[in-house]
């Protein structure tokens, strides 16, 4: 079966999607749960030792607490409490926290650090799988066993104000509830005074028993201009005021003789130096802990907090309110609130939690008898009862209260042992899905590879033997073993299993096709294998040249160095030394042609490259700065040898505007200098300048129209900029936002859907027309047109400091398509090689990392008055991956308007596309399958895979538009 290149490589990506959605249904685990499908019950509680066996022996605690207030604060900062900000802005929370009867620690969040796991952390005691932070978008109703249902059932009744999420984890469990939507990052005012209306009526009333409150404003703001904005003050000055007026409600509703009542502030996660969050910087997953309650000593001075799990609150809370654990808790409770208690009660406190880890344990984990924290609950279960025997027969002596206090010491030290050993085993993984998976990326790669000597020739045709297979005896005993496999694993796994739980139907399809493309493998490796009376293909012989050598070098050499987790924090660093690289060998290309070997010029332009192009008719056809500027043909070397030294300039000064990856991302950077309200004058200049660049460099490929659509919607890019409060107008004064730019952001659009719809109308105008020259001018036309629209769209979402990031871009794209691509007759594979290293390097350069914290998401309501799900996505896409697309796209346009490279250059390009994502995928796929069990593969790994994955979706997208654009290939017999 003959496919053009262009075909081909969009399969092999169609293929590797399915195949990576189904490595990733395996590799994120199922989290640690109870087989048991109950929720905790008071009879599961253990009879206290030395009581007998009658009802009280296991009866549960009594309540510590009437009443008890959580005020969740999102994106809630250790330092926003702790540090010199909490000193400034929080006056009132520092007075408690040093002076009052509190307890405070830093409560580490675990990765991912979003909104919706976190939740789940904090009410559940259990820690979710990474993969919840896709399911944070539209959470579903959480079933598993959870602090809120253990309330409602006991008959506590719940009130809640705050992010929606909480209403959609749990419905119908608030006796009131009033939820806010979460997504909408613009607002950060209306967002908060939503909560807050309720809080006078709600502190009056006597019908409630657990009041929950979480605030959004803080973690807007952050999204919006990061943790160091002028806005974070006032906003921890609103929260101080709010703890402030909680606590006077609650000391004046207490009496004498009532239970006393707690007051818990805490947040969800913290904020990393760029305001977004979802990473495992310390910023991120370091969040304040304060305990307020009457029942707590009075604190004489500040004292540094300690250090606890963030899970721990859970049974801390369950047992403060004498409810039962939740049944998958990993959390330990914390000894400093029960500190006041007697020490009988201390002790059966913490049997109770001890009895609900390990029997957790024992489910979970078959080899929990080597788990040295189960021994020692069990050492410390019979110290218990020994106590209590003495305890029971009225021994009041010293002695007594030492055993004791050491038996308290073993429960605790077994508590912290088993918690740990749960927290890190966090689920089970589905192997066979992940091996599956595993194995059909490993076939596509290979099939891409197997292909190259036929997918870069000058037919760009690929023969792949699939009919062949399907009639061969290998592929039916293949398909036999694959169906005898499938039946022996799901019989015997005694794990989860995805694939064992689709209908045989669809299992027995992809065994077809993975048997079918293992035959067509065999059959193109045999076709490959070398003979002595074997025939040159024509047109499939190649030369490696240097760049050549330094393009395969360099992109498996960065493939290899993901293999360590500090390469992967600092990956931008490996891309930033590619691309200085590759602009020293062009250079060096340039100096050859124009000078080493001035005296064979001619005869190298009449030679051609392997993709011949007609340069000639390209000059009198195409843009040429030289004859635009009057300058003399001369000139034109100097000008080609300039380009890659300001391709360094540029990449140098880029490298400066975005701090990125782990170890340094805390450091200054010309973009918070930028982003200070002090040089907001100098912003407003450059976002100017930038978008006047990027209005040269692209308007000239376009018609009059477009042109006039281009500058108005990039004067309503600056518009919305000054809207949102990022840019002045020379006539303003004031930095202060002047709205939320939703209409600017709209007016923008409208020029958007105007430039693609007259880039659209022309490209399909371009398939009817008679001429092939005039259709392909206008198509070529079209495709530019296209592009312009992505590239206005794009600087609407970038921020005001990024915008010289896009017209560096726009500007090294031109320069080097006119001085160097052109001039120097590479072919479209090396060309297309090179737009992908520096689609690379530009992702970087927007200040991406493989940290999912700085994807921004305020990106996602630019123009939108509330949430809305499927832009919110599109939008957050597009802005995080802007670089790799704008320069797919420009590629798309560059070979298009290439007349004799476009017949096989599309195919090439695609092509390359393809192997170049296949190459990185396949060895990450493999990678993490090796490292599952290592230390980061949660906050280091994991982030980079769906990171992954997503490229791989929208390269399969970019390939999608190439085979459409490849026409002439498909039209040809």
């Amino acid at each position: 079966m003959k496919l053009s290149s262009s075909v081909f490589a969009l399969l092999c990506l169609i293929c590797e999607i399915v195949s990576i959605a189904l490595f990733l249904r395996g590799f994120f685990p199922v989290p640690v749960k109870s087989s048991f499908s109950d929720k905790s019950k008071v009879s599961d509680f253990p009879a206290e030792p030395q009581t007998g066996s009658g009802p009280n022996s296991s009866k549960a605690p009594v309540s510590l607490f009437k009443r008890v207030v959580i005020v969740l604060i999102d994106a809630f900062r250790e330092d926003f409490v702790f540090g010199s900000d909490g000193r400034r802005f929080m006056p009132y929370t520092r007075h408690v926290v040093e002076r009052g009867s509190s307890h405070s620690f830093i409560a580490k969040a675990r990765p991912p650090t979003v909104t919706m796991p976190r939740i789940k952390a904090l009410t559940t005691g259990s820690i979710p799988g990474f993969i919840d932070v896709v399911m944070n978008l539209n959470s579903p109703a959480l079933l598993e066993d959870n602090l809120i249902w253990q309330a409602k059932s006991a008959g506590k009744r719940i009130i809640f104000y705050g992010d929606d999420t909480w209403v959609r984890l749990f419905p119908k469990l608030f006796m009131e509830h009033d939820g806010t939507t979460s997504f909408f990052v613009s607002d950060y005012t209306e967002v908060d005074n939503n909560v807050t209306r309720h809080l006078d009526g709600t502190l009056k009333r006597d019908d409630w028993d657990i009041l929950i409150l979480h605030y959004l404003g803080l973690d807007h703001i952050g999204h919006i201009s990061g943790p160091h904005s002028s806005l974070i003050g006032p906003k921890l000055m609103e929260m101080d005021d709010v703890i402030k007026k909680i606590h006077a409600s609650l000391i004046s509703k207490e009496s004498e003789g009532t239970l006393p009542n707690l007051l818990v502030l805490c947040g969800d996660h913290g904020m990393s130096e760029s305001g977004s969050h979802g990473g495992s910087s310390e910023p991120e997953i370091n969040t304040p802990l304060v305990l307020i309650s009457p029942a707590f000593r009075r604190k004489t001075g500040f004292e540094d907090p300690g250090v606890l799990e963030q899970v721990d609150l859970t049974p801390t809370l369950a047992l403060g309110l004498g409810l039962p654990i939740s049944k998958n808790s990993v959390g330990h409770l914390i000894p400093a609130v029960f500190e006041e208690l007697s020490l009988r009660e201390q002790l059966r406190l913490m049997q109770i939690n001890g009895h609900q880890l390990s029997r957790l344990l024992q489910d979970s984990n078959p080899t929990f008898h080597n788990e040295d924290g189960y021994e020692l609950f069990r050492v410390a279960e019979k110290s218990h009862g020994s106590w209590m025997k003495l305890y029971v027969d009225g021994n009041t002596s010293e002695v007594l209260s030492n055993m004791g206090k050491k038996v308290l010491k073993q429960y605790l030290e077994a508590l912290k042992a088993m918690s740990s050993a749960l927290s890190k085993q966090l689920g089970k993984y589905d192997m066979y899905s992940m091996i599956m998976g595993m194995i059909f990326v490993l076939q596509v790669l290979f099939l891409l590879l197997l292909a190259m000597p036929e997918a870069l020739s000058r037919e760009a045709v690929v023969d792949v033997p699939l009919a062949s297979s399907l009639l061969s005896l290998p592929f039916y005993l293949l398909c036999l073993f694959g169906s005898a496999l499938h039946v022996l694993v799901c019989t015997s796994a005694g794990g989860p299993c995805y694939l064992c739980s689709l209908p045989w139907v669809l299992v027995f399809t992809v065994i077809l096709l993975s048997s079918a493309l293992m035959c067509a493998l065999v059959s193109m490796a045999a076709r490959r294998m070398p003979t002595s009376n074997k025939t040159p293909t024509k047109g499939s012989n190649w030369t490696l040249s240097e760049l050549d050598a330094l393009l395969l070098i360099g992109t498996v050499g960065h493939t290899l160095s993901l293999a360590s987790s500090s390469f992967i924090e600092e990956e931008h660093q490996t891309w930033y030394f590619l691309l200085n690289t590759l602009c020293l060998v062009v250079f060096q290309d340039v100096c050859r042609k124009y000078f080493r070997e001035k005296r064979h010029r001619d005869k190298e332009e009449d030679e051609g490259p392997l993709l011949p192009s007609s340069a000639k008719e390209g000059r009198r056809e195409s843009f040429s700065p030289v004859a635009e500027l009057g300058m003399s043909p001369g000139s034109e070397k100097w000008l080609a040898l300039a380009t890659p030294l300001l391709t360094l300039t540029c990449c140098r000064l880029l490298r400066s505007l975005n701090q990125t990856g782990v170890h340094w991302a805390h450091l200054p950077d010309f973009g918070h200098w930028l982003n200070s309200g002090d040089h907001k004058a100098f912003l407003s200049v450059l976002a100017a300048v930038s978008l006047v660049l990027i209005f040269v460099l692209v308007q000239r490929h376009c018609s009059l129209v477009s042109k006039i659509a281009l500058a108005l919607g990039l004067l309503g890019v600056y518009s919305y900029c000054a809207a949102v409060g990022n840019v002045l107008f020379p006539w303003q004064h004031s930095s202060r936002a002047v709205s939320k730019g939703t209409v600017e952001a709209r007016f923008v659009y409208v020029f958007v859907l105007g430039i693609l719809f007259t880039g659209v109308k022309d490209l399909l105008h371009s398939q009817v027309m008679s001429s092939a020259v005039d259709s392909g001018r206008l198509k070529s036309r079209g495709l530019w047109e296209v592009y312009s629209g992505v590239v206005l769209l794009v600087a609407l979402l970038f921020r005001a400091h990024n915008l010289p990031t896009l017209a560096c871009c726009l500007l090294i794209q031109t320069v080097m398509a006119q001085f160097i691509w052109k001039k120097l007759h590479y072919d479209a594979a090396q060309t297309t090689i090179m737009h992908y290293w520096f689609g690379q390097a530009f992702f970087y350069f927007q200040g991406n990392s493989n940290n999912i914290g700085t994807v921004d998401i305020s990106v996602g309501f630019v123009g939108l008055e509330s949430y809305v799900e499927a832009p919110a996505i599109f939008l957050t896409a597009l802005s995080t991956y802007a670089g790799p697309l704008l320069w797919a796209c420009h590629l798309l346009c560059f070979l298009s308007s290439q007349r004799d490279r476009a017949v096989m250059g599309l195919g090439h390009g695609s092509y390359c596309f393809a192997l170049l994502r296949s190459i990185p995928a396949v060895f990450y796929v493999v990678l993490v399958t090796s490292l599952r069990y290592h230390l980061f593969i949660w906050s280091v790994f994991s982030p980079k895979l769906l990171y992954e994955a997503m490229h791989t979706l929208i390269t399969t997208a970019v390939c999608l538009f190439f085979t459409f654009m490849d026409q002439e290939r498909l039209a040809r017999p």
